[in-house]
C-alpha cells in the first residue's frame, strides 16, 4: 500500500481520496481552515501544516484544485510540494489546467527527481462518487505503469493519451463538446417546451435514438425538474473553455460553438449563476425566449 499526499478535497477530490483510503492506501493532506471531512477523518486521513509536510510523508502525491494557479502554488509556492519532493515520488496532477503549463510543471518536478503525471477526470460529482471517471493521462510509459494502479480505483475509463500535457489538451476537447452538447440539449428541450410539447416524454424519445447521451439524460433531467446545484460549476468550465479559446488563438484555429457557448455561461454569471451547475446553461437560453422549460 502506498502512502498518498491528497491536496484538493472539494466536490471531487473528497470522494476520489475516500475510494483510495478504502482500498486501504494511508493518505496525508494539507490542513484548512474547516475541519476535515468526518468520512475521510474517520478511516484515518491525517492533516499535515503544508504541502512541503504532504511532500516528505509520502510516496505519491495527487492535487485535484481549481485552476493552473493553484496547482503551481501547491507544487512551487512558499511551503510547496517541491520543497519537500524526495527523489522518485510520484506526483499525479487530477486538476483541469493548461496543457503548456502542464508541460513546465513537469519539467520542474522531473528536474527535482520527481515523476510527473498529468490525469484530468470527467464525469462530474456522480463519476466521483461511484468510482466511474474517465481520466485522461499524460505521462511517460513509466509514469503511467506506476499511476495506473491508483487511478483505477477512482476511475472506470483510464487511457494514456501521450506525453506530458496530452491528458489536459484531451480534458480540454472534452469540455467543448460537453459545452456544445449541453447548449444542444437545451436549445432541443426548450424547443419541445415552447412549442407545447410534454418535453419530459420527448427526452425520453430522444434517450433511445440517435440524440441519446450522457447529458440528454442527466443534464437534461437537471433542466426539466431545475436542480442547478452543482455538480460542476459554470465558473469551472468556464476556466477550461478559456483554456480552449486560448490555444485555438495560438493555433490559428476557429472554433464558433466554444465561444457561443462560452457566452452563454457568461450570460448565467451575469445573473449570478457562477456556481450553479453547468446544466443552467439553459437559464441563458430561457431568458432569450421568454420561456422556462416545464
Amino acid at each position: 500500500m502506498s502512502k498518498i499526499g491528497f491536496i484538493g478535497l472539494g466536490i471531487m477530490g473528497r470522494p476520489m481520496a475516500g475510494h483510495l483510503l478504502d482500498a486501504g492506501h494511508d493518505l496525508v493532506t494539507v490542513k484548512r481552515n474547516k475541519p476535515l471531512a468526518s468520512e475521510l477523518a474517520d478511516k484515518g486521513m491525517q492533516e499535515l501544516a503544508d504541502p512541503k509536510a504532504v511532500a516528505e510523508a509520502s510516496e505519491v502525491i495527487i492535487t485535484i484544485v481549481p485552476d493552473t494557479p493553484d496547482v503551481e502554488e501547491v507544487l512551487f509556492g512558499e511551503g510547496g510540494v517541491i520543497e519537500g519532493l524526495k527523489p522518485g515520488t510520484l506526483v499525479i496532477d487530477m486538476s483541469s489546467i493548461a496543457p503548456l503549463a502542464t508541460q513546465e510543471f513537469a519539467k520542474r518536478i522531473e528536474a527535482a527527481g520527481g515523476e510527473y503525471v498529468d490525469a484530468p477526470v470527467s464525469g462530474g460529482e456522480g463519476g466521483a462518487i461511484n468510482a466511474a471517471l474517465t481520466i485522461m493521462v499524460g505521462a511517460t510509459q513509466e509514469g503511467f505503469a506506476r499511476a495506473e494502479p491508483l487511478l483505477e480505483i477512482m476511475g472506470k475509463t483510464i487511457t494514456h493519451i501521450g506525453g506530458h500535457g496530452a491528458g489536459q489538451t484531451c480534458k480540454v476537447a472534452n469540455q467543448i463538446v460537453v459545452a456544445l452538447t449541453i447548449e444542444a440539449v437545451s436549445e432541443g428541450l426548450l424547443f419541445a417546451s415552447k412549442a407545447g410539447a410534454d418535453v419530459a416524454k420527448v427526452r425520453e424519445s430522444l434517450l433511445g435514438g440517435l440524440a441519446q447521451s450522457k447529458i440528454l439524460d442527466v443534464h437534461g433531467e437537471r433542466m426539466i425538474k431545475r436542480t442547478f446545484d452543482p455538480g460542476f460549476k459554470i465558473k469551472l468550465h468556464q476556466k477550461d473553455l478559456n483554456l480552449a479559446l486560448e490555444g485555438a488563438r495560438s493555433l490559428n484555429l476557429a472554433l464558433p460553438g466554444t465561444a457561443n457557448a462560452q457566452q452563454l455561461f457568461q450570460a448565467c454569471v451575469g445573473h449570478d449563476g457562477a456556481d450553479w451547475d453547468h446544466a443552467g446553461m439553459v437559464r441563458a437560453l430561457e431568458a432569450l425566449a421568454n420561456h422556462e422549460i416545464e
